[in-house]
């Protein structure tokens, strides 16, 4: 049974294999050939325990570009409401025979555990802070895209480092394929260690942005933090907000990239976000279609 968990599972081939079918789906989009019915007869189940607009859209949208039924569950209107609890969820789930879960969960490591007790593929679509696969691999399409490669190219990534899954999934995926990585963050919002003694981290802003190619900002995860680790957006800005002037001096050719949500006058300044020559955002959003049906085929196309 083939999984997408983490990137932390994959070598460098196989996130090779991922962007390279991923470019593949990006070609056949825009010239509207693709097989339609890859996944035909394939039912997809999406069981998201976190609101999402971003992945659950475009994970919906590739199953069915693919061919496939989808099914969205809801644990809102579901028996959990009831007192069921997680495991009897998945079991009862699972029972129905899906091809692929696709979970997002607030729990470290629930999509493992849920690989372990389905008959199916599953991807994961984020968890707590640990991973969020398919979001790296669709930042990584984007900058080749824009690049050309990814070896030596010098990202940064600003921000909420400490409780960011993507933060997690992005350091693993860039170094695993020759980037350069560095990380910018108060020290509140710093891990304790960083997954490879590569990655370098900072405390200044413009130091940690000097001379890169790509800035990636990252929300505050309010939703995982002590709410007194930053005391207000604005003080937040005012420290670590990326503007067009600042990044103008220190990365003169940098891009700027977002997985969303974006919380404007907050990451970054609106000029910036708007600014169609150094902004990526919107085709890392539109990437995320070809991915997620790259990741779709290779797991549960026949």
């Amino acid at each position: 049974m083939k999984h997408l968990l983490g990137i932390d599972e994959l070598s460098k081939d196989d996130i090779e294999h991922y962007l390279d079918r991923a470019a593949y789906y990006h070609r056949a989009l825009m010239e509207g050939k693709w097989d339609h019915g890859k996944l035909g007869a394939k039912l997809i189940m999406h069981l998201f325990f976190e609101h999402s607009t971003r992945t659950l859209t475009s994970f919906e949208i590739a199953a069915k570009r693919l061919g496939a039924d989808v099914v969205n569950w809801n644990p809102e209107s579901s028996s959990l409401a009831k007192g069921e609890n997680f495991t009897d969820t998945i079991d009862t789930l699972s029972s129905m025979k899906p091809d692929a879960i696709v979970l997002r969960h607030a729990d470290y490591g629930a999509p493992k555990f849920v690989a372990a007790r389905s008959g199916c593929s599953v991807i994961n679509g984020g968890d707590s802070w640990r991973e969020h696969p398919t979001q790296a691999l669709l930042d990584a399409l984007t900058m080749k895209q824009h690049f050309g490669k990814l070896e030596g190219l010098n990202v940064t990534i600003v921000g909420d480092i400490a409780h960011s899954r993507v933060a997690s999934s992005n350091m693993q995926l860039l170094h695993k394929v020759g980037a350069k990585v560095r990380v910018v963050a108060p020290k509140v919002l710093m891990p304790e260690s960083l997954p490879f003694k590569e990655i370098e981290a900072f405390e200044d802003l413009a130091e940690g942005i000097n001379g890169a190619d790509v800035v990636m900002t990252l929300r505050l995860q309010k939703e995982r933090m002590d709410t007194a680790l930053i005391s207000t957006d604005a003080e937040y800005f005012n420290r670590y907000g990326l503007t067009l002037n600042m990044l103008n001096h220190h990365a003169p050719n940098a891009v700027v990239m977002d997985p969303g949500p974006l919380v404007r006058g907050v990451q970054m300044e609106d000029a910036l976000t708007e600014d169609p020559e150094r902004s990526l955002i919107h085709k890392q959003v539109a990437n995320g279609i070809p991915t997620r049906m790259a990741v779709l085929d290779m797991l549960v196309g026949d």
